[in-house]
């Protein structure tokens, strides 16, 4: 019996199994789909599937900059040990330098991988039976600026480029590569410790920023004061709120005085050149997952039951 493309396709969704690795088994069992299934399962290679549904928060943030372009990935895993894993290392770190060539986190997935025959997508399913935990490439982001320097930071490094915090910063300008990578450093380690919700006070989500006044008004009018007070102290009120969540309105916490934009025209006067910060990504590996609560007791019991 002949191998299909229908055929590799059923088995690919019946096993977890990479496409490569679905036309082997196929072609080793003569078209046979019970026996591929068995053929992947001596292999190791059918396993991913059944790993597909725990949850996997832990894993490595990645980064990669080539010129003027820089890009960030997070790839999760279930365990922290994972991370320390040298393969695990390395194919994250594939995985950054490959997103700087793709327009989107899809685009990544369907990449080929280098020297495999694979995509990103089915390498990842090769991974996950090779190391034996579930993972998921679960985002990436690109920035590019045209004249300047994408200045990368990693937390806490596991290895060169990756951690479990990770920033990029973009800053525009004509100023020497010195000068920009200095800055662009103290910047990123602020982000890294601050974690801005935005560049600028426009580029705040407006529903969050209206909520925030309409709460605020509420307490002005509950503090009985009159209306023209009332009005001055929610305007003060959201002042302090910028600073505490827009980047450039925030205070440096290198020097604990000075605001981030100040920061940034500071240093461009020094060098002689305008020096714009146009954008930042901040990736915390594992923001936003939600974890299994694990109760060690209970496990044991129900396996011993």
């Amino acid at each position: 019996m002949g191998v299909t493309a229908a055929l590799v396709k059923e088995l690919r969704g019946k096993s977890g199994a990479g496409m490569m690795d679905c036309k082997k088994a196929l072609g080793e069992s003569d078209g046979d789909m019970d026996a591929a299934i068995d053929w992947l399962r001596t292999k190791g290679l059918a396993a991913a599937a059944k790993k597909s549904g725990r949850v996997a928060a832990e894993g490595l943030i990645g980064i990669a900059v080539a010129g003027v372009k820089g890009a960030v990935v997070e790839l999760n895993a279930e365990t922290d040990f994972v991370a320390r894993n040298n393969e695990f290392q390395s194919f994250v770190s594939s995985l950054a330098f490959l997103a700087l060539g793709a327009s989107d986190l899809e685009a990544l997935k369907a990449c080929d991988f280098p020297e495999t025959g694979r995509t990103v997508a089915e390498e990842i399913t090769h991974q996950i039976a090779t190391i034996g935990e579930n993972m998921s490439l679960r985002r990436m982001h690109s920035l590019e600026v045209l004249n300047g320097a994408i200045v990368p930071y990693v937390h806490n490094a596991t290895a060169e480029g990756l951690g479990r915090i990770g920033v990029l910063v973009a800053l525009e300008s004509t100023a020497d590569e010195v000068t920009l990578v200095t800055l662009g450093k103290q910047i990123a380690m602020h982000i890294a410790a601050t974690s801005p919700a935005s560049l600028s006070v426009e580029d705040l989500d407006a529903q969050t920023v209206a909520r925030e006044r309409d709460v605020l008004i509420e307490q002005a009018k509950t503090s009985g004061k009159p209306q023209e007070i009332a009005e001055k102290m929610v305007e003060g009120r959201m002042k302090k709120y910028y600073q505490e969540v827009v980047l450039l309105e925030q205070t440096s916490v290198v020097d604990g005085e000075t605001r981030i934009a100040d920061v940034v025209t500071n240093a461009g006067k020094k060098a002689g050149a305008n020096i714009a910060l146009t954008a930042f990504v901040r990736f915390n590996l594992g923001e936003g997952v939600e974890k299994e609560a694990s109760d060690f007791a209970a496990d044991v019991a129900a396996q011993l039951a």
